[in-house]
């Protein structure tokens, strides 16, 4: 088939070039959208990150330019219009699961990294300053830490936390037989709040999950608190979480995606003047991190998203079951 290739970088072209054995692949730097869509003219399919927007009308022109099939080379997908799509008769597939280890082990290098501050000891060394003075953390083993969402990731952050010595706290929807076995507790969501020292997402963007870090539940966290977030942008309400940070109610704030992400992540802007008042602001605090949506990038992680991105092209070519298909 022939692949129009969206919001593409040397490592993605890397890693597809390596595990792809029959495909056209015709690569676009630029981002999938409505000024962008027709570059898709000619191609069977196209493939699509995290920030590639693909609303009900880029749907409808994919359609017109003969698209027969969204290959979307992550897990999430709120950012398509599933019901366009299901609408206009083209199949939306996923990669469901790449490294659950790489986001889980990044919400922990998140939280060390806030709490021990190795980012500024590393550039106060290095200019020579070997003072101690405002360095000092804490020891995790003992916290409380609130996970919420336990799928794949969620899990395997639960299981490192315990690995620490941390009591861990969960919320979802059904509770994890296995993960009670391994000494998670299931709380209701306010429970968990008030309790946490640590608080850490792992649950999807839906409209039930949109700003579930709002000024009401951050009001009701503890002074303090560490607020981790490697899942979706869309979780926290930015200017509620710059309050909370403001008032000193939020003590540590790590973040690897951002809900306005999508002008900015992946991309060199080291030479522009960034026009978003919120992460500007975010990146005022001394302790707040952000990331730039790297949790998933290890090596492992990339090479598990060409295959599966390329099998599931491969099952629509063939006229085979679309495993990993969400419309």
């Amino acid at each position: 088939m022939k692949i129009a290739f969206f919001s593409s970088k040397m490592y993605d072209r890397e890693f597809f070039d390596r595990y792809n054995t029959k495909h056209e692949i015709i690569y676009f730097e630029a981002p999938l959208n409505e000024q962008t869509v027709n570059l898709a003219w000619d191609c069977n399919a196209v493939c699509a990150f995290v920030n590639d927007k693909l609303s009900a009308d880029v749907i409808a022109a994919l359609k017109s330019n003969g698209i027969q099939l969204i290959a979307l080379r992550s897990a999430g997908f709120n950012n398509t219009d599933i019901a366009a799509a299901r609408a206009n008769g083209i199949p939306v597939v996923r990669v469901p699961a790449y490294s659950p280890h790489a986001v889980a082990e990044h919400a922990l290098a998140l939280i060390l990294t806030l709490n021990r501050k190795t980012h500024k000891a590393y550039n106060r060394v290095r200019e020579g300053n070997f003072s101690l003075e405002r360095m000092m953390g804490f020891d995790l083993y003992g916290k409380t830490v609130g996970v919420i969402g336990t799928g794949k990731i969620g899990q395997l952050f639960c299981t490192i936390m315990l690995g620490i010595g941390c009591k861990v706290l969960a919320f979802d929807v059904i509770a994890n037989k296995e993960m009670q076995a391994a000494g998670v507790d299931y709380l209701p969501l306010i429970d968990i709040f008030q309790q946490a020292d640590i608080v850490s997402l792992h649950c999807p963007l839906t409209e039930q999950t949109r700003h579930i870090i709002d000024a009401t539940s951050i009001a009701m966290m503890k002074q303090g608190v560490m607020l981790i977030n490697t899942s979706r942008g869309g979780l926290v309400d930015t200017p509620a979480a710059i309050e909370g940070l403001k008032s000193g109610r939020i003590g540590y704030l790590g973040l690897d995606v951002y809900e306005q992400e999508e002008k900015l992540f992946f991309n060199d802007l080291s030479e522009n003047i960034i026009d978003d008042d919120d992460i500007m602001r975010l990146l005022s605090f001394p302790n707040v991190l952000i990331t730039s949506h790297q949790g998933f990038f290890t090596q492992e992680a990339l090479a598990e998203i060409a295959k599966t991105t390329l099998a599931n092209i491969d099952e629509f070519e063939a006229g085979t079951k679309l495993t990993n298909r969400v419309a």
